[in-house]
């Protein structure tokens, strides 16, 4: 089997720039890695993606929201992360069933009992090898995250970026939560440093989890 890393965090944390970087470092070295994301990652679950992300989108219910990413994730483990892991790559997901707990259980109030059910269905068995929590104070997330949406053309990917600042609270203290639940799984990064403090945090912390067989160069 492969070796399933997710990265995680609040909006504007910056684990989508340090998950590319990881990936390129890893290519760099030799390393066989697959990069993907959630919600998506696969054309049906990027399908669900536009739906759940465009803030035009704003009335769908916390249950149907709930639905759609167990959906999308549902096709994607089926389609490229069990296949990839099946293959012994490292797989590196910039989200996953972490963010559906944070965000849909202590975010929108939803029983945390219900979301396991969802997700245990959903992730078929695969769950994450190693987790990097970018942990974040919100609002500089949020401001981040808007200069970074203000320069994208097409698009706007910000229904949740528009949630009030209590959502966001709510969603960083669910994802420290699950932190302390599963200490051994997670490390934590400090998100409001400099992406190069960052990359050398990455680089030092993440890779030297990775078991050595999938490091050797291939």
């Amino acid at each position: 089997m492969g070796f399933f890393i997710t990265f995680e965090g609040v909006e504007g944390c910056g684990k989508t720039t340090q998950i590319k970087l990881l990936a390129e470092l890893l290519a760099a070295r030799g390393i066989s890695a697959v990069l993907t994301r959630e919600p998506g990652g696969c054309p049906i679950a990027d399908k669900i993606r536009t739906i759940l992300l465009d803030a035009e989108n704003s009335a769908i219910s916390p249950l149907a929201e709930l639905m759609l990413y167990a959906a999308a994730r549902a096709q994607h483990v089926t389609e490229v992360i069990s296949p990839a892991l099946e293959a012994g790559e490292i797989v590196l997901c910039d989200r996953f069933c972490d963010a559906t707990v944070a965000y849909q259980s202590f975010g929108r109030g939803i029983d945390r009992r219900v979301i396991d059910n969802l997700n245990g269905h959903a992730c078929q068995g695969v769950l994450p090898d190693l987790t990097v929590l970018f942990d974040c104070d919100p609002v500089v997330g949020l401001e981040r995250a808007r200069r970074r949406i203000e320069a994208t053309c097409g698009l706007r990917e910000e229904r949740f970026e528009l949630e009030a600042l209590d959502f966001h609270h709510r969603v960083r203290n669910g994802y420290l939560h699950l932190a302390k639940e599963d200490p051994h799984r997670f490390v934590i990064i400090d998100g409001s440093e400099t992406v190069e403090e960052i990359y050398a945090a990455i680089s030092s912390q993440v890779v030297a989890r990775i078991p050595e067989a999938l490091r050797a160069v291939r």
